[in-house]
């Protein structure tokens, strides 16, 4: 009997075990599902871009929800999957009440489906689980897989975002949008308001959050914040891009010395438990911007705190980036902790005065340099740190990649008495070239950086002579000083090459400077024009220009921006009365292009008309992807008729080439010979001299390219301008033929938020 109750036990107990689990099991809540409007966020943004979802808005130009509801924040995530048919509006409708409740398995089963036939095994959808919601905490590991299939670039990152502030929490704060450590973050369909001061594990795109991963709690830190004021009961801070007022956990009476200072604000709970100040201070004329270090005249390269500010402290508090950052400029001080730069103060406006210019090696080639000897008229001091020798006039300075006397960092070589430095190693088109002001050498990766710093007028003297011939007209001369005083002016704050310390280099990539003989002409037209610049809207423009038009001007199109976004670019017509022609289709700049005897301002300059033969065997040679070209033809014309997509067909398949610069060297070869207007050829070029172009096929796989112009065709047409100084015209008239609504004016102080530059290349080519 004891037997049987000690089996009984022994079967009985593992039994009641698993009866237990089952009921555990079949008792359990099926897992919160995610709502249909928040996959769909998470899928549309894995496809395509905020910015890009609006532009695709745009181009739908309807819904498909009822127009109460069209402003729900879920609607372009989901119009988007609907009109793109990864949701069948008639399976899940487009209204409110479907958009907010759960996806079930099949939906996600099919929804991937359309994506992948991977994503769609990796839902698991079954006849059982068909109808019940998917679970939130899957889609998320599911995210995963799907980023991996549909981002492979990385657009969406899993990032570390410490909230700052949400609607809820500061009045005036756009609805959806919280202010964070990477700057203003929206945040469609998630509630962050109860998150304020919390730091957050989120995958991000762009400036929109679409999922929090984790939440890593409120005990956080807000590193090197300027304090505005405070009182005993908080400070009042600039936080991010943002004035926050945060209490104190308890009254300080301690306040007066923190003001006007960078902290570190330790917090519990959304008060300040600690302030760490930061009051050390340096000031130097910054030599280099780099993406971890700041180089400065006197200390050095000095790193960058890995949470390092920039803000703008006069005419109001504003945030900026290291890009704002001048190099050869001291408008700024710096906030040092622990030997790094963890604060940048914009002090003082910009004013000017000096350039910086990268010098080319032989050929324009590159930026280093193997070997430089340089030369001095007068007595030269060489510098490098606390370091200093002199050296005699005429006497020569050597230095080479490797050389040990490099290792202590930048030299830098000043004429004591105002003398030019030759630069025996260099080569241009005058000889050995002379410059003025000083000369920086600074070794690089790839060897040596030679900087040119000099005065902005002095500059220009060398510019002006080097983009334009000095026996053209005065009026002309001094058009040309004004543009490229503008376009320098303009180039100074790109920070281009600001990790070299320069602002320009000496090439057509920019403005080609001290390339020919210094010229009286030349000099005279700086010294006229002095400090006048183009001005739209009271700021300056990127004053674009260019050898020889067609005879007509072109507009931002030719670079593919658009062409409102640039207002003083337009395409005229070179002729008295400044007309605008319609050459936007390939019959009318055909019979445009091919008419010699149409008159202009340039209508006298062998480029204004050329022409060229080319055969199938060379353009498949230049043009991948289509095997034996076959057929050309130009399927899109911008401002003046410039060529702006060029459909090139062939045995394997047809390819769309955009930008006129790409159809340029698409279409030209170094074997091609150019016969001009004037019946004299050139060969050798890489690139067709224009994209103003009208191209035949003349049989025998052999087209023929008509042609107008020389450059881009954007802005000021040099000999066009020539040839208006010499009909009476003055410089200020020239200039407002060429750029739209624009005034010539003396700029005395920097315009603030005048970065117009699209960062195209304003020479003559």
């Amino acid at each position: 009997m004891r037997n049987h109750k000690l089996i009984g036990w022994v079967v009985g107990i593992p039994l009641l075990v698993i009866i237990l689990i089952l009921v555990i099991v079949l008792q359990e809540p099926d897992k919160a599902g995610i709502s249909r409007a928040m996959a769909a966020k998470s899928v549309a943004l894995a496809l395509q871009s905020p910015d890009e979802l609006k532009t695709w808005q745009k181009e739908y130009k309807s819904s498909f929800f009822p127009a109460e509801t069209q402003k729900q924040w879920y609607v372009p995530y989901l119009d988007y999957l609907y009109g793109e048919g990864i949701l069948e509006s008639e399976e899940i409708p487009a209204d409110e009440e479907h958009a907010l409740q759960e996806l079930t398995y099949q939906e996600a089963a099919e929804m991937m489906g359309k994506l992948s036939p991977e994503l769609k095994r990796l839902v698991r959808a079954d006849r059982k689980n068909a109808k019940k919601p998917f679970p939130e905490e899957q889609w998320w590991l599911l995210y995963d897989s799907v980023l991996r299939k549909l981002d492979p670039d990385g657009e969406i990152r899993l990032e570390q975002v410490l909230i700052y502030a949400t609607p809820e929490t500061m009045a005036g704060t756009p609805a959806w949008t919280a202010h964070t450590n990477l700057g203003a973050l929206t945040f469609y369909g998630l509630v962050l308001d109860p998150l304020a001061d919390h730091q957050l594990k989120a995958y991000v795109r762009d400036s929109e959050i679409i999922h929090v991963t984790e939440d890593m709690g409120s005990d956080t830190e807000y590193r090197n914040v300027w304090i505005l004021d405070g009182d005993e009961n908080g400070l009042l801070v600039y936080l991010g891009d943002i004035e926050r007022r945060i209490p104190f956990r308890k009254k300080t009476g301690k306040t007066e010395k923190m003001l006007h200072h960078m902290a570190d604000l330790k917090m519990e709970n959304g008060k300040i438990s600690k302030v760490s100040l930061k009051t050390e201070t340096i000031i130097g004329k910054v030599l280099s911007v780099q993406e971890d270090a700041i180089e400065l005249e006197g200390y050095g390269e000095i790193p960058l705190d890995s949470e390092y500010k920039v803000l703008k402290t006069y005419g109001g508090m504003e945030r900026k980036q290291l890009s704002d950052i001048l190099v050869g400029y001291g408008t700024e001080e710096f906030i040092v902790a622990k030997g790094n730069v963890c604060g940048i103060l914009i002090t003082r406006e910009f004013q000017a005065e000096t350039i910086r210019v990268l010098i080319m090696n032989k050929g324009f080639q590159g930026l280093y340099h193997s070997t430089l000897t340089l030369v001095c008229s007068g007595p030269m001091k060489v510098i490098q740190g606390e370091k200093e020798k002199r050296l005699k006039a005429g006497e020569a300075f050597t230095v080479r990649t490797g050389d040990r006397q490099l290792r202590d960092g930048r030299m830098i070589l000043e004429p004591e008495t105002g003398g030019e430095i030759t630069v025996r190693s260099l080569e241009r088109a005058q000889g050995t070239p002379s410059y003025t002001g000083r000369m920086e050498i600074v070794e690089g990766e790839g060897g040596l950086v030679l900087v040119n710093e000099l005065y902005l007028e002095d500059y220009l003297k060398r510019v002006v002579p080097s983009e334009m011939p000095s026996s053209y007209e005065k009026e002309a001369l001094k058009a040309q000083a004004i543009c490229a005083r503008t376009y320098a002016y303009m180039q100074l704050q790109s920070n281009t090459y600001s990790q070299y310390g320069a602002h320009v280099d000496d090439s057509t990539n920019f403005q080609v400077y001290n390339n020919t003989e210094n010229s009286i002409q030349a000099s005279e037209a700086v010294q006229d024009t002095y400090g006048k610049m183009l001005l739209y809207d009271g700021k300056p423009i990127t004053a674009y220009y260019f050898s020889t038009s067609c005879g007509t001007t072109s507009d931002a199109s030719v670079w593919g921006s658009d062409p409102e976004a640039v207002p003083y670019l337009k395409g005229v017509a070179l002729q008295p009365g400044r007309e605008t022609l319609d050459l936007s289709s390939n019959e009318a700049f055909s019979a445009f292009i091919k008419n010699e005897d149409i008159k202009s301002y340039d209508s006298a300059y062998p480029f204004y008309r050329w022409n060229v033969k080319t055969s199938r065997e060379i353009l498949s040679a230049n043009i991948d992807g289509v095997g034996t070209v076959t057929g050309l033809q130009i399927t899109e014309r911008g401002g003046g008729g410039v060529a702006k997509k060029l459909l090139v067909t062939g045995t394997e398949g047809e390819k769309t080439i955009s930008g006129q610069n790409s159809i340029r060297a698409a279409l030209g070869d170094e074997s091609l010979v150019i016969t001009k207007k004037d019946g004299k050829t050139v060969t050798g070029w890489g690139s067709l001299p224009s994209g103003f172009i009208s191209i035949e096929d003349i049989g025998n796989g052999d087209f023929q390219i008509f042609g107008g112009g020389f450059g881009h065709g954007a802005g000021m047409s040099q000999n066009g301008a020539q040839a208006m100084a010499k009909s009476g015209m003055k410089c200020e008239e020239i200039l407002k033929f060429f750029y739209d609504g624009v005034s010539v004016e003396v700029m005395k102080q920097k315009q603030e938020n005048s970065g117009q530059a699209e960062g195209q290349e304003a020479a003559n080519e």
